[in-house]
């Protein structure tokens, strides 16, 4: 199967990128809280850690809209689509070491979540990002492995009809858990209408 440098990371085309510095400008992150993510880098947790280290944040939505508004729209656009969306749980952030050329002043020691970025063919990229097309790849990538896991599920569900061996019904039930646990990836990216 692979890790996720194998499968993702060493195919992601990194000369896509046009350095213009938007990512590390105005960024959010819609997993955790502001509070939260101290709260777990102070007990520990790496990627908080990583995130506290680089990134601070901007004092209100509006003022990471003073210095990209389409990005901030973005993000709150996707997160509306999505029911995310709670303006009091959302902050913006902005990396402390973007230089004036939008270059990284520590570009060679850079933690591990801004070498992934971005991290999955899921995530919400600026608008005219040099990625958007080939992220859109890989979410449809996503979606044929989802379909065709899908396919492999019923025609598991015909074959426990086949049979009565408790020996093979074990094996279908192992397959139909790495199955359904594929399409719960995907979940809250809407696998189950794919």
């Amino acid at each position: 199967m692979g890790s996720y440098e194998e499968n993702y990371l060493k195919k992601r085309p990194q000369s896509l990128c046009k350095m213009c510095g938007k990512c590390c400008r105005v960024v959010t992150n819609t997993k955790y809280t502001y509070q939260e993510i101290r709260r777990l880098a102070r007990e520990g947790n790496d990627f908080a850690k990583d995130f506290i280290k680089i990134f601070e944040p901007y004092p209100s939505i509006e003022a990471a809209r003073e210095v990209d508004a389409g990005i901030v729209d973005n993000i709150i656009e996707h997160l509306k689509m999505d029911n995310k969306y709670d303006e009091d749980k959302i902050t913006f952030y902005k990396c402390k070491y973007l230089l004036d050329n939008n270059m990284c002043s520590i570009y060679e020691e850079r933690p591990t979540l801004c070498i992934h970025c971005p991290s999955s063919g899921w995530v919400v990229v600026p608008p005219g990002c040099g990625f958007e097309g080939w992220l859109f790849l890989q979410r449809e990538e996503d979606k044929q492995k989802v379909r065709r896991a899908k396919e492999e599920y019923l025609e598991l569900q015909l074959l426990k009809k086949k049979t009565k061996d408790p020996a093979i019904l074990a094996k279908i039930a192992s397959v139909e858990k790495k199955i359904l646990h594929t399409i719960d990836i995907f979940k809250p990216y809407g696998s189950q209408d794919w």
